[in-house]
């Protein structure tokens, strides 16, 4: 097993603006300072992979063909401001619609195929994002969660209890990745 970590980012409210369903490029924007935290983890060397639920593709509200032209804006928009996903995964389905599935996060089945794809050991990996289903992968495999963003009472009771750390926004959370051991979250 590799002892190559990881940081896996979710896409709506962590990198871009979580606007309902992104269903065409022009909806897609990127939240204040996103590319250049995204372009730190690439000058140090850490593999950064986008993992997205994408219900919207279930619901019939977009296709695979404009879930892949949002994609390609996210990767166009970060190479403006000098920065690139190693990766992007992403879950077309949703219970309601399709069944149940691996892949809809906090499913284990993305990250999986991330670390095969990449030769990655996801005990030594990040989960980044704006939901609490974004982070629990990283109980499941050993890694280390951060929860960014406004907080919900939910979210908060997990922080406190220790399962993971807080940060305002992804720059902030690339600071705890990229900060020496032993990981500490900051309060300003």
């Amino acid at each position: 097993m590799s002892d190559r970590s990881a940081v896996f980012l979710d896409r709506d409210g962590t990198i871009i603006e979580d606007s309902g369903y992104v269903a065409t490029p022009d909806a897609v924007q990127l939240l204040p300072g996103a590319a250049e935290a995204i372009g730190r983890l690439n000058r140090a060397g850490v593999p950064t992979i986008v993992v997205t639920n994408q219900s919207g593709i279930a619901r019939g509200i977009l296709d695979e063909t404009a879930y892949v032209a949002t994609a390609r804006r996210l990767d166009e928009l970060l190479a403006a401001g000098g920065a690139r996903l190693d990766a992007h995964y992403h879950c077309p389905h949703h219970p309601d619609y399709t069944g149940p599935c691996e892949c809809r996060k906090p499913g284990p089945l993305l990250y999986q195929r991330a670390a095969a794809d990449y030769g990655l050991h996801l005990a030594r990996s990040w989960w980044v994002g704006d939901r609490m289903r974004d982070v629990l992968p990283a109980e499941r495999f050993g890694g280390q969660g951060v929860l960014i963003g406004e907080t919900g009472p939910d979210e908060l009771s997990n922080y406190a209890t220790g399962r993971f750390l807080l940060a305002r926004d992804l720059g902030d959370a690339v600071d705890l990745v990229l900060q020496p051991l032993p990981r500490r979250p900051r309060y300003d």
